[in-house]
């Protein structure tokens, strides 16, 4: 199976459909009255959907075992068509599409089992997808409009002693969420000049600007100091949400003195430098933060 211990917990919903095709009126009728041999059609169907919601990790290889807090399933009749919808609800790391295709498909052959000996023509069509919410394509749209800036800070990567490994992940992850990334700098852990690279990418246009490095504990750790004068709003639910994240992962996270907020429009987040507390960081509240932007925007055409 996919790997997903780096995600997070989120709502997730989908709403599958199905569709079952029967011969004659006389099968519609049949269905309506609960006059079927083998009993109340869409009473079994649904109890069948319910019981394959909840085990469709048992039959589809890669589909990763989750709870199903909520599983609504619907019958519509049109002409000699009955049109199935499955609502699956889960809280967790990875959708549930599967779950609701899954269900929607055994409902539609237990309707095909039970209708069979009355109906020798019954089709099953269009199993599909009609609707997903909670992954990470919810943040595209607003994502595209983002231009972003990674600044490095660190003495020794700046004095090429060692490589930048982690704002150059940070760099590809952001284009990977489909954001613009405009910059890219190297500079030593100095609070001024952190201070004059974050103004500077700002002037450029980054309405996002990820530091990295200098959140820790040391003397030359100064990026949390040197940012938080620059913020007009600091937001803490995000550093709160990066250190629990970690926290999960590494009793060490606690150290951390990651800060997030916005500097007139431009939203600052520091986090760590190493390679893992930036993955750790960035898993933690990426994509969920591209929000704040459309949060933002709300509230500046509130003010106009």
């Amino acid at each position: 199976m996919v790997d997903i211990t780096a995600k997070t917990f989120t709502l997730r919903k989908a709403i599958a459909q199905a569709v079952v095709k029967v011969s004659n009126q006389e099968t519609i009728d049949a269905i309506v009255q609960k006059k079927v041999p083998k009993g109340d059609v869409f009473e079994m169907a649904k109890t069948a959907g319910l019981f394959a919601a909840k085990k469709t990790s048992d039959v589809i290889p890669d589909c990763h075992p989750l709870p199903i807090e909520y599983t609504q399933i619907n019958f519509e009749i049109s002409d000699l068509s009955v049109h199935i919808t499955v609502e699956i609800h889960t809280i967790y790391k990875t959708g549930v599409e599967v779950e609701a295709m899954h269900a929607a498909s055994v409902v539609a052959l237990t309707m095909y089992d039970m209708l069979k000996p009355i109906d020798k023509n019954i089709e099953i069509l269009n199993i599909r997808l009609l609707e997903k919410k909670g992954g990470k394509t919810d943040y595209r749209k607003i994502s595209s409009e983002i231009n972003v800036g990674v600044i490095v800070c660190s003495d020794s990567i700046s004095s090429g002693e060692k490589e930048d490994f982690s704002g150059k992940w940070i760099v590809e992850k952001m284009k990977e969420y489909e954001t613009n990334v405009l910059s890219y700098s190297i500079i030593p852990d100095d609070k001024e000049i952190i201070q004059k690279e974050v103004r500077s990418f700002e002037q450029k246009g980054c309405n996002l600007v990820i530091i990295t490095g200098g959140t820790g504990l040391s003397p030359r750790d100064v990026t949390p100091d040197a940012i938080k004068p620059l913020l007009d709003i600091e937001i803490p639910g995000i550093s709160e949400a990066i250190r629990n994240y970690g926290q999960d992962r590494t009793p060490y996270s606690m150290l951390s003195r990651s800060i997030a907020g916005f500097m007139k429009d431009t939203l600052i987040l520091a986090i760590p430098g190493s390679t893992g507390g930036v993955k750790d960081s960035i898993q933690a509240v990426f994509p969920a933060i591209f929000h704040v932007f459309r949060v933002k925007k709300f509230f500046s055409h509130d003010d106009k």
